[in-house]
């Protein structure tokens, strides 16, 4: 089941040193939510503590809170683990296990959550890269090396991986950026798809990435260079890129600055 997230004056720093600032927003269910802005401003951090990744950086600390429907994820009595099992990841440069073939890198996950019988850990396998359209790609190789595909196929076997497990929410970090355009274009097909199942938030430095696959769209900046990033205005996305509210962010999606 899909899941809204609502994040109110989250703040996250580095050390002493502030990240992004203050920052409060709602991601609804079954829908793709773009971060845009120019590198620095913190996209990827605030994306980072969407699943309680942000504080894996040494000297990486939260404020603020993260729900989850009704769950705050940052509770005391919450696993960070479970988090990221419940919010998945997908990150910008393609990261197959290279020692595992294409079967065990989407089984890895549904081995270290729990108890699999063969028939059953098969038949996930077969539904999670059904689901990450690379199936008929890779039936009948399915022992060899995952590191063996091309850069687009190892992407989508990556999120084949990510979504075996069953997760709520999708995090992918510029999962475009080291792909060609045909590439690229099946990750976007697939993004269309998935958010029928998946909340999914993505960072994009594509403009016209961000204005094809998403719903609604956050526009990040920060004041002067080592101030905290922040969050500048959030809307649909088609708003945002036809009539958006901040002279700011209508100067970045005109390519002024950034």
């Amino acid at each position: 089941m899909a899941k809204r997230i609502d994040v109110s004056g989250l703040t996250a720093y580095y050390g002493s040193h502030k990240a992004i600032d203050d920052i409060s927003m709602t991601v609804e269910p079954r829908s793709v939510t773009a971060f845009i802005g120019p590198s620095g401003c913190g996209k990827s951090t605030f994306l980072r503590t969407l699943n309680r990744m942000h504080e894996v950086t040494p000297g990486g600390r939260v404020e603020g809170k993260v729900m989850l429907d009704d769950e705050n994820l940052y509770a005391k009595d919450v696993d960070p683990v479970t988090v990221r099992r419940t919010v998945g990841m997908v990150f910008q440069r393609p990261n197959p296990f290279p020692t595992m073939s294409i079967y065990d890198n989407v089984a890895a996950g549904l081995r270290l959550n729990g108890s699999y019988r063969k028939s059953e850990l098969a038949e996930v396998v077969e539904r999670s890269l059904k689901g990450a359209n690379l199936w008929n790609e890779v039936k009948d190789r399915l022992n060899k090396p995952g590191s063996g595909l091309s850069g687009g196929q190892q992407q989508r076997l990556c999120i084949a991986r990510a979504i075996a497990v069953e997760p709520e929410v999708l995090l992918m970090d510029e999962p475009c950026s080291a792909l060609d355009p045909i590439s690229t274009l099946a990750i976007e097909d697939l993004i269309s798809e998935l958010k029928e199942r998946f909340t999914i938030v993505i960072v994009t430095h594509n403009m016209q990435q961000a204005a094809r696959v998403s719903d609604r769209t956050a526009f990040f900046n920060l004041a002067a260079v080592g101030q905290p990033g922040k969050l500048v205005e959030i809307d649909e996305t088609e708003r945002i890129f036809s009539n958006p509210s901040v002279q700011a962010t209508e100067d970045y999606i005109s390519g002024r600055f950034g």
